[in-house]
């Protein structure tokens, strides 16, 4: 059953929404494209619910119209007709000398005596066994009639309701992914990944399961509920109000039912995050456990908590099992009502409040009671899951509202193909209001020229590299490329002409061949090898089981963190930019990777513009201007010789943390050299 039955569907959290006009009025903006599919599917439900409602009245005229006439003259004149006149059929429509009234009455007239088949005769006396066992046979055949057609438009309705949810949720899934590129970094700073995520599949899931299901049953419930009330009501009012007299007590039942479920199954969810808590801290510290001896006591804290889980999964299932079997009693009493009431009327050969009741009017009156409760569970449940659906639906729609904070301007122009020269006139920018995070940054970097940006940790350097690309923008100022400022021109031409290797390199799950190429889709095998042969990454991606066909897993699992950083230079180079951004690419690599991917960067940045942050001096030493960073400020400037030489800020950082590493370097430099048959200079001076 859908969603696990109504236990899958009471246990789910119901989140209700706040705007429903206006969400269902967004909704219908996306079904317009499909209303043609919508008017099917309506017309589909009407004839379903129609053979549904139908059938029973059939069954009746089938007892009115055959079988009664025959047990009112055996019976030595009992009447079972619920008239007093023996000689005539007022209840059975379909006889002879009868016009049937309605649209309901007509059709199945018609397919009764389709092929020319005699109607009933209005004088029971006149007919046959042999005419009665013919007439029987045809009820049987409308009845089988009805119910296939009931059965194929149902089936129809489902399947075009779900052919037309599936088009409306795919145009949403694209509409919400193309928006998500379209957001400024500074709102995944702000929002949760994990959240975004619900969004595109708990959200739109909920949708579907709406749109596919709950959306059908609950309107197609309510009008087979309105159908059936008005027939009942239209053919006796006072037996219909009989009929219905336990509805507010199945209606009031099922409410209360359904809310304690959902109260007992919240306590469930937190009962089973209890469990699942104490079990990962007792694993994961189960070196700690064995050391002082506490698994005796660790296992009794879990009893205890497994016990509560138990006790509130037992208490949730107890209403929900208890809600089918009350509904079913209080359906059972209604069906005793009618048959009490009905028989009662017959057997006094009496009307009930002046309304002519046959034994017929009794069955059909049974068929309605039954059709009747069916649906009364079935909306009270799904319709929970039709507002979680729409409360979905305004999380999306919140989504899908939010403005990128860096946008065109209306009037953005084409960035021209670039020289590279870039600089910084006056600039702060910050990411919250009223907190700077850079003041009166000004420098100019030339064409082909390599920056160096050093400086604690939150400093500002990761921001200036920031601005650039219009990651974010200045509050202050204006960054300008060719003279040119970027705000005035459009991301896409920006962003195509700039590269940029992250410390964090991402990988996707895709081949070698596809994650270098991801910068330049149209990059032919042999510039994506050329590339990694520049990068050094050549070697050892032959080396493993596919080479450039190797799928990568996960965030490139299976590669060393060099590799990653290999892989991330070479998918720069194949996208050929004007201006490259290093941010600390090389920090995590060790030094002699790091050796491979300097004679990389040499031949890499030869003609570009490129901004390096790292914490390694090797990626530095060669830079044309190294800006030192310090609260939000450039505090030097200049050449690391210089900077050094000056004994200032720059000094200091040099003596705290990159003379260490100069430190380190030396063992390695001295069997990197030996390694190829040459010794160090300072062993060379020596030995002379």
């Amino acid at each position: 059953m859908f969603g696990g039955g109504p236990r899958g569907l009471l246990e789910s959290e119901t989140s209700k929404p706040k705007r429903t006009g206006e969400t269902l009025a967004r909704f219908g903006q996306y079904f317009k494209p499909y209303w043609f599919v919508l008017i099917i599917v309506a017309i589909l439900m009407v004839i379903s619910t129609w053979a549904q409602v139908t059938s029973p009245e059939v069954i009746g005229q089938l007892v009115d119209c055959y079988l009664t006439p025959a047990a009112s003259a055996s019976s030595g004149g009992f009447n079972l007709t619920g008239v007093n006149q023996a000689n005539s059929l007022p209840t059975c429509w379909l006889a002879e000398g009868q016009e049937p009234s309605g649209i309901t009455q007509k059709i199945v007239s018609k397919a009764f005596t389709l092929g020319g088949f005699s109607p009933p005769s209005a004088n029971p006396a006149e007919m046959t066994n042999a005419g009665r066992i013919a007439g029987i046979g045809r009820m049987v055949l409308v009845l089988i009639g009805l119910y296939m057609i009931g059965s194929l438009m149902t089936g129809a309705t489902f399947f075009a309701m779900t052919w037309a949810g599936q088009h409306v949720l795919r145009a949403m899934r694209v509409q919400v992914f193309e928006h998500l590129h379209r957001l400024s970094l500074s709102y995944y700073a702000e929002n949760e990944a994990g959240d975004l995520m619900s969004r595109i599949t708990n959200d739109t899931e909920t949708i579907a399961q709406a749109i596919n299901f709950a959306l059908v049953n609950v309107l197609s419930g309510i009008l087979l509920l309105a159908w059936i009330g008005y027939n009942m009501l239209s053919k006796s009012v006072a037996f219909a109000l009989l009929s219905m007299a336990v509805v507010p007590l199945m209606a009031v039942a099922t409410v209360w039912f359904s809310s304690q479920a959902r109260k007992a199954f919240r306590r469930t969810r937190k009962e089973m995050g209890n469990v699942n808590a104490e079990l990962q801290e007792s694993i994961s510290a189960v070196r700690e456990v064995q050391a002082f001896n506490r698994a005796e006591e660790n296992i009794e804290q879990f009893r205890a908590i497994n016990a509560a889980n138990r006790d509130a999964n037992v208490r949730a299932v107890a209403y929900t099992s208890a809600l089918a079997p009350v509904l079913e009693a209080l359906g059972y009493v209604a069906l005793a009502i009618v048959t009490v009431v009905g028989g009662l009327t017959l057997l006094g050969d009496a009307s009930l409040f002046g309304a002519t009741v046959s034994l017929g009017l009794v069955i059909t009156f049974l068929g309605y009671v039954q059709r009747f409760n069916q649906p009364i569970q079935q909306i009270s449940v799904l319709w929970t899951n039709i507002q979680s659906a729409i409360a979905g639906g305004e999380r999306i729609f919140g989504l899908l509202d939010v403005s990128p904070a860096i946008q065109d301007l209306p009037n953005a122009i084409t960035l021209p193909e670039i020289k590279g020269d870039v600089e910084f006139v006056n600039v702060s920018a910050e990411y919250v209001p009223g907190q700077p995070v850079l003041r009166g940054i000004s420098f100019k970097a030339e064409a082909g020229q390599t920056i160096a940006i050093v400086g604690p940790t939150g400093a500002g350097k990761t921001t200036i590299i920031n601005l650039i690309p219009r990651f974010y923008d200045v509050t202050g100022g204006a960054v300008l490329i060719d003279g040119i400022d970027v705000r005035s021109v459009t991301l896409e031409s920006l962003r195509k002409q700039i590269g940029i290797v992250l410390q964090d390199t991402f990988m996707f799950s895709a081949s070698v061949m596809e994650n270098i190429r991801f910068g330049r889709p149209d990059a032919s095998d042999e510039e994506v090898m050329a590339a990694a042969r520049l990068a050094y990454a050549d070697d050892f991606i032959r080396r493993l089981p596919e080479g450039y066909q190797t799928v990568l897993g996960e965030r490139g699992s299976g590669l060393s963190q060099g590799q990653r950083q290999l892989l991330a230079i070479a998918r720069a180079a194949l996208a050929n930019p004007r201006i490259l951004i290093l941010d600390e690419a090389t920090s995590s690599v060790d030094t002699r990777t790091e050796r491979l991917i300097q004679k990389a960067l040499e031949v890499l940045l030869k003609g570009r513009t490129s901004f390096v942050i790292a914490h390694r001096l090797s990626t530095i030493r060669n830079a044309d201007i190294v800006l030192v960073m310090d609260n939000g400020q450039i505090v030097e400037r200049g050449r690391h010789e210089e900077l050094l030489a000056q004994r200032g800020f720059y000094y200091n950082l040099y003596m705290s943390q990159f003379r260490r590493e100069l430190k380190s370097e030396l063992p390695a430099f001295t069997e990197a050299l030996s390694d190829n048959g040459r010794k160090p200079a300072g062993e060379t001076a020596t030995a002379g």
